[in-house]
């Protein structure tokens, strides 16, 4: 039975990994006493001594974690964004490729999607992988999650007085998850990301906006949802549903689960792809729990809220 330790299971998504875990037979939970929980080397025989670890910690706490780990049978789940565009590391999404899931299993260290990378690239990588989205062609993505993803900082500014309904941020376009989208999605050209924030504790809202007649094969509104139906076949956390008029941040908010949309109209040639997700489950601790199950060789499933 694999015993499992989560490094920083104090923090938000940490509390959503351990929850997901609770109660489950087929692994151990390991945990450190409230006293010990910062102790060096506590924390650093208790990563040593676990089969598998979850780090749920800022950047460069998880880097000085990883460090602590002094063996080679140790395997690793980062939650940070520390490594998800490092070399060495395999990228914990696997739905995304033909062969993810398989990478993941045979894989000593896993860095899990940010949760705006994961709508993004769930609806931009089958698009360029066939062809229809051009690696260098400009895109945009609008995106909007609940403020649990902003962690214990943000969640007391907007549960206190006089918090915002709704407030964009990194107007400078620097963020650290625009490489992320890149490289993963395999573009040239970094996407103009718009990320926001809205008062509602969790959910996630993901668009790409695409001039369907602007692409080389302008594709129809019924071709970009084949693909992408075709990419998700089979996976059971990812739909491809019907578009609609009305997408509400809630939609799979308290779930695992990503449900893409393709919408638009043909006659204008203009599409909107929408991903709905939960910022703490697909986004988060829900996709950390499913990569520990494909690399402890359990039930991908297990623990998940489907």
């Amino acid at each position: 039975m694999p015993s499992i330790f989560i490094d920083g299971a104090a923090g938000t998504t940490g509390l959503e990994i351990r929850d997901r875990l609770a109660g489950r037979t087929d692994l151990t939970v390991v945990t450190l006493p409230e006293d010990r929980r910062k102790d060096p080397a506590a924390r650093a025989e208790a990563l040593n001594d676990a089969d598998l670890v979850i780090l749920c910690l800022p950047d460069e706490a998880a880097r000085e974690s990883l460090d602590l780990i002094r063996n080679e049978r140790t395997r690793v789940v980062d939650a940070s964004s520390a490594h998800r565009v490092a070399e060495g590391w395999t990228y914990g999404f696997p739905e995304l490729e033909p062969d993810g899931a398989e990478r993941i299993a045979a894989a000593s260290r896993v860095s899990n999607p940010g949760c705006y990378p994961t709508g993004f690239l769930a609806l931009v990588r089958p698009l360029v992988r066939a062809g229809l989205i051009p690696a260098d062609h400009p895109l945009t993505v609008n995106a909007v999650s609940g403020y649990s993803g902003g962690g214990k900082s943000m969640i007391a500014e907007f549960e206190g007085a006089d918090a915002p309904a709704w407030r964009g941020y990194a107007y400078s376009l620097a963020h650290k998850h625009v490489p992320e989208m890149t490289v993963h999605a395999g573009l040239s050209t970094p996407p103009l990301f718009a990320p926001s924030v809205a008062n509602t504790y969790r959910g996630m809202v993901v668009e790409v906006p695409l001039a369907l007649h602007a692409l080389p094969l302008r594709p129809s509104l019924n071709a970009v949802r084949s693909v992408l139906a075709e990419a998700y076949d089979g996976c059971p956390l990812v739909a491809v549903a019907p578009a609609a008029d009305l997408i509400a941040i809630e939609a799979d908010a308290g779930t695992d689960r990503l449900t893409l949309r393709v919408c638009g109209n043909d006659g204008t040639g203009q599409a909107r792809l929408v991903a709905t997700l939960d910022n703490l489950g697909k986004g988060a601790g829900g996709a950390a729990v499913q990569n520990l199950n494909i690399m402890a060789g359990l039930d991908p499933l297990a623990g998940l809220i489907v």
